[in-house]
């Protein structure tokens, strides 16, 4: 019974000291011990066993137990001390308590006292302060009175003295006057109320109508509508009035300077009506010589009457070319059928010369919001076009030499002025851009002509592979165009323009490059896309000439530049034309026309290398190799196959020096093109003694090594082959070593046979295996057990649709072939 109770007060002793993990945390902090009895996951057994790790540490037992029992003692000790200490802390605690409540209450006491006395203390303040706020007040309030006295004597009188010098005309004072009089009034809005003020104010605003009406019909006496300008020039009672008008209402300044103006062109309606000769463009000139007379006039005249903050010469500039922007856009209107290309560049580059006058001569700053915006001039321009551009000394001798055609210096950047007269020119550009459309046709037409007349470039000459001097040619006349057009108009006739660009980059290409594409005289109706792309064993082929090879890397070195050129080109228009119309330049289809000029090259030269080796190829397939006895040199078709890629790369690689990523093009395709033929004809050879198959895999590895240096071959200079290229060759050429090796492997025993043809070819296509099986010249009754064992031995192929196309593109059928090659010529045709 006293057992079970022990092991009860052990098991609720436990329970009691299971401490949360924050506790056990904290306590750890605070007494940091190594003690395992200390830790909270505290094993017995563990302890135990770490104490008599052996059975011979048993033998110290007795020794270990006295020790614990020391320790729980000492513990006890602990434990006893501390609770005893514990007894009087509780009352200890109340009594401190109770101390600290009559502490509390004491300050309370204290505090109410000290805000009792700081109330009697703010009472008596105000009370010795109440004299002296009144006194301040009354000082404020007498103060603002004696100002307003003051302000209101001197507006009573003011406007007395501003009625009697408006009936005086006397300007002059009424201006300094009437300012102080609307500075004084504005004292008194809060007293409109007063029957009194608000008569003053109203006399101060009949007296501003008064003066409005008397100095408009001052300006109408001495500058009449109908009739000429007062003799005698300007008066100084007019120059005084402008003074008042400043201080007016807005619009009686406004009336003033639209009176003076329209006076002042009214002479220029009547001289340049429609139906008056000089109003035509081709005497566009006197309209701008008519007002510079008259802005001279203007400043000898009444240079001093009107202030010099209201512009009035370059208001009547502006005025001047609204104007003539009206007339001309109404007489070309009129008269659109007589506009001619000379006629309208002429027009244009005079109307632009007097715009730059313009901002020469004046700030723009009487040009409108809504005029700034519309007629803000772009950034200037990077383009590399506009290098050596005539300078404007220049354009104008070349105007008045008549040569009008001449490209123009476009608009300066900083010109406020640009677009407010030549805008009205941008309808009618339509003639400019048909005569460009013209122009370059003619320009396409004499290109095609110079080069039948020229043949094509020169073997062993600078001319072979470099770039036509029509492209050079074209490329300038294009950037005249585009500097001209873009100082006539950044809008739509850009777009036009870009449009006519287009058109004839793409007839360059055809008429220039594809159209003079070496072509073969087989099938006595030239080279096709087709035959390019569809190898057809025993066509004959014709082998291109040098001055063909070099026509062809002329050419492929010519559409190169124009790509580059033209993707410039698209980057330029777009910083000259509007922002809200970059989205519709785009010359893609033009660059990609190019690049399948480029392409047809590349594939031209392949094909022509190609063909060289095919009857070398096809002496190798009719060889009787189970004949051959011993191994010697390489074989005659190998010296063949050397020589046409001695003949041919060398001059290629040095035509296409200049683009040296299309040479590693050409040497890729070339590769993929010859390997897999030299490998097809080489499955022809059979059957293949051991001996044949040995001088097969050393003409293999001459070819290899030829293919490997192709790239540099009869060069000086030896570079290393391209890496892409190099793997291409290694790849290809290993498989054709692979299979030769398995040729020459025996058959028997025939599971090594499957198994080294699997290991070295890593090839599961039946058809393959059966051609080996052919070279090597076995019956088809051993090719049948062969092939069922092949069949049984094969890797399981990936499951899922996968592994069904993997195995189908290991090796196409020729139907999946010509499917293909159908797929791609309609892709090309497509394209062009």
């Amino acid at each position: 019974m006293m057992e079970e109770e022990e092991l009860e007060f052990v098991e609720e002793l436990e329970a009691v000291l299971q401490l949360t993990p924050d506790v056990q945390l904290a306590i750890e902090q605070v007494f940091p011990s190594q003690d395992p009895l200390d830790r909270a996951d505290f094993n017995a057994v563990e302890y135990i066993n770490t104490l008599f790790p052996t059975e011979q540490s048993l033998a110290n037992i007795d020794e270990v137990v006295n020790k614990i029992r020391l320790k729980i003692r000492r513990l006890d000790d602990s434990i006893r001390t501390v609770v005893r200490g514990q007894t009087n802390v509780g009352q200890d605690g109340r009594q401190a308590l109770e101390e600290a409540q009559k502490a509390i209450q004491q300050l309370f006491g204290k505090i109410k006292d000290i805000k009792d006395k700081a109330e009697k203390s703010e009472q008596m303040v105000k009370e010795i302060t109440r004299d002296i706020k009144q006194l301040d007040h009354a000082k404020r309030h007498l103060t603002t009175s004696i100002t307003t006295l003051n302000h209101l004597h001197m507006l009573a009188g003011g406007v007395d003295s501003l009625e009697a010098m408006t009936r005086r005309r006397q300007y002059g004072e009424v201006a300094n006057l009437l300012q102080g009089v609307m500075n004084v009034l504005e004292h008194f809005h809060k007293y409109m109320g007063i029957p009194q003020i608000r008569q003053l104010s109203e006399r101060v605003k009949a007296a501003q109508t008064e003066l409005g009406q008397q100095i408009l019909a001052d300006f109408e006496e001495a500058f009449p509508s109908q009739g000429t300008k007062r003799p005698g020039g300007p008066s100084n009672v007019l120059r005084d009035a402008c003074l008042v008008a400043n201080i007016l209402d807005p619009r009686v300044k406004q009336e003033i300077i639209k009176k003076f103006i329209k006076q002042h062109l009214s002479e220029y309606l009547v001289l340049f009506q429609e139906n008056q000769d000089v109003a035509w463009l081709d005497k566009i000139d006197r309209r701008y010589a008519w007002i510079k007379r008259q802005l001279v006039d203007y400043e000898e005249k009444y240079g001093r009457m009107f202030p010099r903050e209201w512009y009035m010469a370059e208001r009547i500039a502006v005025e001047f070319c609204h104007v003539t922007r009206t007339e001309l856009a109404k007489i070309m209107c009129t008269r659109a059928k007589e506009i001619e290309v000379k006629l309208l560049l002429f027009a244009i580059q005079r109307t632009t010369n007097f715009e730059g006058f313009l901002a020469k001569r004046f700030s723009g700053c009487t040009l409108t919001d809504g005029t700034l915006k519309k007629l803000e001039s772009p950034l200037a321009s990077t383009n590399p076009f506009l290098e050596d551009e005539p300078a404007p000394e220049m354009e104008e001798l070349a105007m008045e030499k008549g040569d009008v055609e001449q490209p123009k210096k476009p608009k300066a950047p900083d010109n406020p002025f640009h677009g407010i007269v030549s805008k009205c020119f941008e309808p009618h550009l339509y003639v400019y851009i048909e005569s460009q459309d013209k122009n370059l046709g003619e320009l396409i037409d004499r290109f095609v002509a110079d080069f039948k007349a020229q043949g094509p470039p020169k073997p062993n000459t600078d001319e072979g592979g470099a770039v036509l001097p029509s492209c050079a040619d074209l490329f300038v006349y294009y950037k005249k165009c585009m500097v001209q057009c873009s100082q006539l108009s950044t809008g739509e006739p850009m777009i036009a323009l870009t449009t006519i660009f287009q058109k004839y980059l793409r007839e360059y290409a055809w008429k220039i490059l594809s159209g003079n594409l070496p072509k073969t005289t087989s099938s006595g109706g030239g080279l096709t896309i087709s035959s390019l792309l569809k190898e057809k064993e025993g066509s004959e082929v014709a082998k291109f000439t040098l001055e063909e090879l070099c026509l062809l890397c002329s050419i492929l070195s010519t559409a190169e530049y124009c790509l580059a050129t033209t993707q410039q080109l698209e980057e330029k228009l777009k910083e000259k034309v509007d922002i809200s119309l970059t989205e519709r330049i785009n010359l893609t289809g033009e660059m990609d026309t190019f690049s399948t000029v480029i392409s047809s090259s590349i594939q031209l030269l392949v094909q022509d290398l190609d063909a060289a080796c095919d009857p070398a190829l096809t002496a190798m397939s009719k060889m009787q190799w189970q004949n051959v006895e011993h191994v010697g040199d390489q074989s005659p078709y190998v010296t063949s196959v050397i020589l046409h890629i001695k003949q041919n790369v060398p001059i290629i690689r040095d035509n296409l020096a200049s683009t040296r990523k299309y040479f590693t093009q050409f040497c890729i395709k070339f590769a993929n093109s010859f390997i897999p033929k030299f490998i097809t004809h080489l499955f022809k050879c059979k059957p293949i003694s051991m001996v044949g198959a040995e001088q097969l895999l050393l003409d293999t590895h001459s070819l290899k090594m030829v293919l490997l240096d192709l790239p540099s071959i009869g060069s000086q200079v030896v570079r290393k082959a391209p890496a892409s290229y190099t793997k291409i060759v290694v790849k290809g050429m290993t498989r054709a070593e692979m299979i030769l090796k398995v040729v020459m492997a025996p058959h028997e025993p025939l599971v090594v046979f499957v198994d080294n043809y699997i290991k070295l070819l890593t090839d599961c296509n039946t058809e393959t295996f059966q051609k080996i099986l052919d070279m090597k010249g076995l019956k088809r009754s051993e090719q049948s057990s062969m092939l069922d064992l092949f069949r049984q031995r094969l890797p399981a192929p990936p499951s899922g649709p996968e592994g069904s196309s993997s195995l189908s593109l290991l090796a196409p059928t020729p139907e999946q072939e010509s499917s293909r090659i159908r797929k791609l010529e309609k892709l090309i045709k497509k394209r062009l």
